[in-house]
């Protein structure tokens, strides 16, 4: 950034309504005066990441500005459309990154102010902007030949008809003028209510001229903040948690979460995979064990699985409400009642030991209270061993206290403490529940790094390519050579915030990919610039040859933060964009490998999202033979391990407990295995799994679940296992390689190694780590393509539904 008295050049954008702004402007360093140069504002539904680049770069050229010129850049946060706020903040982040200039966020509401005010509105003012669901973002400020003044704390969102009713309501009602996009929905409402005061249709949307006056504002008193300019530190300006999380709260009797997210993500609700469900049938034998364990010196006898079955029974006199914790499909803790009147009995709670001052009890037994108060319990009690002081501490840091002693009821000299507490229990975050991630404070922009004559001509030889994946709950980066060297690969994992809900929750994923993404970028080129020996220690974004990015298929959301990041940097470093099919990404993992893997081979991808059997017959050239006619073999995991109460994701929790299993156990059916039918279809082998979970519990019998896991795995990998063998036969290929995040399945990879190894066929099996989402299957691509000259134009958008 300049000198604070030169003067700056500075892009805005804001794609948070239906209005693409986009205004290039000159801010006189002496007096922060700003002088637009040209605007580029336009209406734009749903193709504001198609356009956005193509935009600005007509408004710079109207402006006489060169990309290099700009000194900074200002975006608009929100709140808005959840999707428009991304494309506007993800194209901005990666235009500041690439260029290293300062990105400065502001609020687009501010920014529909500044644009009245700049129409001469004067007076009491209120934004309505259009939060969809019925509902609006209300804001009200008084403006004066002065400017504009906030009379509100922060944002926040409401029912259209509350923020009617309250306008409404205000004794200086006669004297508020409107605007905003949500008059085109809700308009009709704000006229009955009397309030008819609208300002001109066209100035309802923000202005990049509005968003420009709103930063000033705001930079007044933010310039001197450690960090400020840096673009990993601009985020959404965030209204609520996704509804995933608000009915998660919910179901905990946590409180509903304060309006104005930093991040929009419930970081208290995420533990490292462990997760929380009602007990089952199949949980009898583990919660015994568990109890034998916890219990063995105890005066009362522990448990047995017949008395947890007994529990569970659905012929049981009173209501019981039991909940297990479990951690990579190990159960580790358990929590029970049973309601009596208004009041819920407590009647067991165990940990184990190596997992005790983690919170675990504490959560266990706010699910079972949740459901007491939501059978009318008002108040909970139990009794517990009077010299059991630990466990005492604990109930009364729930809110229980001592009401009585039961003498001798755990035996000679062993006697009760009776407690009991209110309803709800007090729940304080705890152990478990990690800090938010502080954001690193860092001076922005960065120092340019100074490169030797050898440096330069080493990166020029290089040719680095940057890929970057974000279709699903990964937000990964990596760095290849044109030669095929992986400099740096970098994973940010999302599973912590996704496994509580039982799968990925799209809108938590593309929130985390906002705010991971230029941290995962800053690691790989700071990974790559050691592996380099560069002075610095890092690569700078204009010393990149390409900027590679998974386009599709994937979450859309996850997909447009990946693609609007890329196109922002590949502009502004002026660098191309190559484009990357997701699963082209998988079938080239193999690569990395077997780098001598040539075509003809047959590929079968089993994903989370896809399953596929694919003849390729040369790079670029691939004949589908079969696709999945429902499920997804990930998608069949993750399903039935929900079904079993395993926690997700299902594959790796399957895969360590059908290692002790029977693969013969149950006979579970194997779909579509005809002769010279590729297809897949596994919801009939799903249903049956649930079936026989469903017919088991009811006949009250404890099932075996590494049997189980084994019998459906071997269901799965047969049908996988004959139709690569069937389409080799077909095609003559000799050659077979597997991808995807089922593709790290030990069982799977050893039976395909033996089976068509047997068969003379050389199977080629990617990385473990390359089996699921990564980066560095994109960059190889991305590699390839760029070798071949094939770029994408800064215009693509993400396409979720890519086909190979």
């Amino acid at each position: 950034m300049k000198n604070a008295n030169e003067t700056k050049f500075v892009a805005a954008i804001d794609t948070s309504t239906d209005m693409l702004a986009c205004t290039v402007a000159r801010i006189d360093g002496a007096d922060g005066s700003i002088d637009v140069l040209a605007s580029g504002d336009h209406l734009c539904r749903r193709h504001a990441n198609v356009e956005l680049i193509d935009t600005l770069d007509a408004t710079l050229a109207r402006a006489g500005v060169a990309r290099e010129q700009l000194d900074a850049y200002v975006v608009g946060r929100g709140p808005g459309s959840f999707t428009g706020v991304r494309i506007g903040i993800s194209t901005a982040k990666g235009l500041a990154y690439g260029a290293n200039a300062p990105l400065y966020g502001t609020s687009t509401l501010d920014a529909s102010a500044w644009t009245a005010w700049l129409a001469g509105v004067r007076g009491l003012l209120g934004v309505a902007a259009d939060a969809m669901r019925g509902e609006v973002y209300p804001a009200l400020y008084r403006l004066d030949d002065a400017g504009v003044c906030r009379l509100f704390d922060r944002e926040r969102v409401v029912k259209a008809a509350v923020a009617v009713e309250e306008w409404a309501g205000r004794a200086d009602a006669a004297e508020l003028q409107l605007t905003g996009d949500g008059l085109v929905r809700y308009g009709d409402r704000f006229e009955e209510a009397g309030l008819t005061s609208c300002i001109d249709r066209s100035l309802w949307w923000p202005s990049g001229e509005g968003l420009l006056r709103a930063w000033r504002v705001g930079a007044e008193n933010a310039d001197d903040v450690a960090g400020y300019g840096d673009p990993a530190l601009v985020l959404p300006i965030y209204t609520r948690l996704s509804d995933a999380e608000e009915n998660e709260r919910k179901r905990l009797g946590l409180a509903q979460s304060e309006q104005g997210q930093t991040t929009g993500v419930a970081d208290e609700l995420a533990g490292r995979h462990l997760q929380f469900r009602p007990m089952g049938p199949a949980d009898a034998e583990a919660a015994a064990d568990l109890e034998r364990s916890c219990f063995a010196d105890a005066a009362h006898a522990p448990w047995s699985a017949a008395q947890f079955l007994e529990e569970l029974s659905p012929s049981a006199a009173v209501p019981r409400s039991w909940w297990v914790a479990h951690d990579d499909g190990e159960l580790v803790g358990y929590a029970g009642g049973m309601v009596v009147e208004h009041e819920v009995e407590i009647l067991d709670v165990a940990v184990v030991s190596a997992r005790r001052r983690e919170g675990i009890a504490r959560k266990l037994l706010a699910h079972v209270s949740y459901d007491a108060q939501m059978l009318g319990c008002t108040t909970a009690s139990l009794e517990v061993e009077a010299g059991n002081s630990p466990a005492i501490a604990l109930y009364e840091a729930l809110g229980f206290t001592r009401v009585g002693v039961r003498p001798g009821y755990y035996g000679h000299g062993v006697d009760a403490a009776i407690m009991k507490a209110e309803l709800p229990l007090v729940l304080p975050v705890d152990a478990a529940s990690p800090e938010p991630t502080a954001a690193v404070v860092r001076a922005w922009p960065l120092a340019e790094p100074e490169r030797t004559d050898e440096e330069t001509a080493e990166l020029a030889r290089r040719r680095l390519v940057l890929a970057i994946e974000s279709s699903c709950d990964e937000t990964a980066a990596a760095i290849i050579d044109v030669e095929g060297n992986m400099l740096a690969n970098q994973v940010s994992t999302q599973i912590d915030f996704h496994a509580r809900f039982g799968g990925v929750v799209p809108e938590i994923a593309s929130r985390k990919h906002v705010e991971a993404i230029v941290g995962v970028i800053d690691a790989a080129l700071e990974e790559a610039g050691h592996a380099l020996g560069l002075s610095g220690g890092t690569v700078a974004p204009a010393e990149l040859a390409a900027i590679g990015v998974t386009q599709g298929p994937g979450l859309v959301g996850a997909l447009v933060v990946g693609v609007a990041f890329a196109k922002g940097m590949a502009y502004a470093a002026n660098v191309p964009l190559i484009a990357v099919n997701h699963l082209e990404g998988h079938l080239f993992a193999n690569l990395l490998a077997q780098p001598d893997l040539k075509p003809p081979f047959i590929f079968t991808l089993v994903s989370g999202g896809h399953t596929m059997l694919v003849h390729v017959r040369d790079w670029g050239d691939y004949q589908v033979l079969g696709e999945t006619l429902d499920d997804a073999v990930g998608e069949a995991f993750d399903k039935v391990a929900k079904a079993l109460g395993l926690g997700y994701p299902g594959g790796p929790i399957i895969s360590r407990l059908a290692e002790t299993g029977d693969p013969k156990a149950i006979e579970f059916p194997r779909a579509l295995n005809r002769k010279g039918d590729y297809r897949f279809s596994l919801s009939g082998l799903k249903t049956a799994v649930v079936n026989y979970i469903e017919q088991e519990t009811a006949a009250g019998r404890t099932i075996h679940v590494p049997d189980l896991a084994a019998s459906f795995e071997a269901a799965v990998f047969d049908v996988q296992y004959k139709k690569a063998w069937a389409a080799l036969r077909e095609t003559g290929a000799r050659e077979y390689c597997i991808g995807g995040g089922v593709a790290a399945n030990p069982h799977l990879r050893k039976m395909m190694m033996k089976k068509l190894g047997r068969q003379g066929v050389r199977v080629t099996l990617p990385p473990q780590g390359a089996c699921t989402d990564n980066a560095a299957m994109i960059a190889e691509v991305a590699r390839r393509k760029f070798e071949r000259g094939e770029f994408a134009s800064l215009n693509i958008d993400a396409d979720p539904n890519m086909t190979l």
